[in-house]
């Protein structure tokens, strides 16, 4: 029988500056609605529970998933704070970077138009300026000017390089530097953002209310904006510690390859590494650009990387791509056999397993559409690995938390991102207090290849990382 509880937005309306809070509302309201939520939930366990042992679940729900449900509330009550003067002063630079880039853009193009819309952009760069002579269309008809399309056309004509510039700009601004400060709290005066356990497939924390994990990292701006995230009290320090190289360690572990597992028991550069192995040069010969290449191999294979898409990421010929494919195969065949076993397990069973057991079902990896196939044997090449690396940084934020509690600490776990976590020192406490969250992140899963955990301490987010 289907049934459909009384929603939150029926409750408090939409979200906006209308939305009401729970105290406005009709007790008796509030009261049947929150009744409701636990019948339905209490029914709901009875329903899946028996299903954790029925899918070998019990371990990544007991051991994983609900410890870490202390550590979560913590930190959103903990929150973070903002330096919005920081953030002004971005927002002001970046204002001039947009001006700029509009001015030449316009020059180049050789009039003004709306840089925000796809349909005039398409018809100036490939209309107009005939960049290409067969450009991408969609499926409308329109010609098509997202980033990928851009940068491959870096090289014909510096205007493409200068609307990816002024778009990134833009965005930042719009997305981060501007909306963050309307995310704090007017009690605390601090972002407290919220985080989930259960919406990326792969086992990965989510965050909302702001988004802090799409905080860009790549680029000299976007790191920018972790500046403006500060200790609480002035004076005070943020201790930053991130997982280094994880998923490459963990592919490394879990496929056996003892050229991989080699390179990292004995803390060379695994890109320089891989360079000189898809080169057949010595480590000393290795150029710059021939690293770079390997790097986007070796993090490319891990998302089970065609040779079509690492042609697209490395803007060369799809031939050279696929020797740098073969020639990575040729000297890394555990990663090559894993790939092979991964694929054909999901095949047969339906789904893949991080080390904890998590799954990840894939009910595409035995279609017809090779497209769709495709994507569904990519996902099985990184789904365990991906995973696994999700559920070591919730075990070990589990293991730190406990660590802190113990030992009676002031220093507080504040965010997560990706491979980091961020906490705000107590600066007494600094020697012990790294010590813990190294051994914490070290051992949170055992691994056949060393893990190595970067860890920074500074008056912003930015100085410690």
């Amino acid at each position: 029988m289907e049934y459909s509880p009384l929603s939150i937005k029926e409750l408090i309306g939409e979200k906006g500056d209308e939305q009401k809070t729970m105290d406005q509302v009709d007790v008796q309201v509030v009261a049947e609605y929150a009744a409701e939520d636990a019948d339905v939930t209490w029914q709901l366990r009875g329903l899946f529970a028996p299903l954790l042992k029925e899918k070998n679940q019990e371990k990544v729900f007991h051991e994983v998933e609900c410890p870490l449900i202390e550590v979560l509330v913590g930190m959103e009550y903990e929150g973070i704070s903002l330096d919005t003067e920081a953030l002004l002063q971005i927002s002001e630079s970046l204002v001039l970077d947009i001006q700029t880039s509009e001015k030449t853009i316009y020059e180049m193009a050789g009039r003004e138009f709306n840089l925000n819309s796809p349909k005039q952009m398409g018809e100036v760069l490939f209309g107009e300026m005939k960049l290409v002579e067969k450009p991408k269309k969609t499926k409308t008809g329109q010609f098509m000017t997202n980033e990928q399309v851009l940068t491959s056309l870096e090289k014909k004509h510096p205007i493409c390089a200068e609307i990816l510039n002024y778009r990134q700009a833009s965005k930042l601004k719009s997305t981060y530097v501007d909306a963050l400060p309307e995310t704090l709290n007017s009690r605390t005066g601090r972002i407290h953002t919220t985080f989930h356990q259960a919406v990326a497939a792969t086992g990965r924390l989510a965050s909302s209310d702001p988004n802090i994990q799409n905080i860009p990292i790549r680029t000299e701006r976007g790191r920018e904006i972790r500046k403006a995230f500060i200790p609480r009290v002035s004076g005070g320090l943020l201790l930053s510690a991130d997982y280094s190289q994880i998923e490459l360690r963990i592919i490394a572990s879990i496929s056996g390859d003892p050229g991989m597992k080699q390179a990292f028991e004995q803390g060379v550069d695994i890109h320089l590494v891989t360079a000189s192995k898809v080169y057949g040069i010595p480590l000393d010969e290795v150029s710059r650009e021939q690293r770079s290449k390997s790097k986007m191999v070796n993090f490319g294979i891990v998302y089970g990387i065609s040779a079509f898409g690492l042609a697209q990421r490395l803007n060369i010929s799809r031939t050279e791509s696929a020797d740098l494919i073969k020639a990575y195969n040729s000297e890394y065949p555990g990663i090559h056999k894993y790939m092979e076993k991964t694929i054909a397990f999901a095949q047969e069973h339906g789904y893949v397993e991080t080390l904890t057991g998590r799954r990840r079902y894939l009910r595409d990896i035995n279609s017809r559409n090779a497209t769709v196939r495709g994507a569904a044997e990519r996902n099985a090449i990184n789904s365990p690995i991906q995973g696994t690396a999700a559920d070591m940084i919730k075990l070990a934020m589990a293991r730190i938390h406990r660590d802190l509690e113990k030992g009676e600490f002031q220093t507080r776990m504040i965010l997560q991102v990706h491979d980091e976590l961020v906490f705000e020192l107590e600066p007494i406490e600094k020697e012990e207090i790294t010590k813990i969250v190294e051994e914490g992140m070290k051992n949170a899963l055992p691994m056949d290849v060393p893990i190595e955990v970067d860890i920074g301490v500074g008056a912003n987010w930015l100085e410690a990382h």
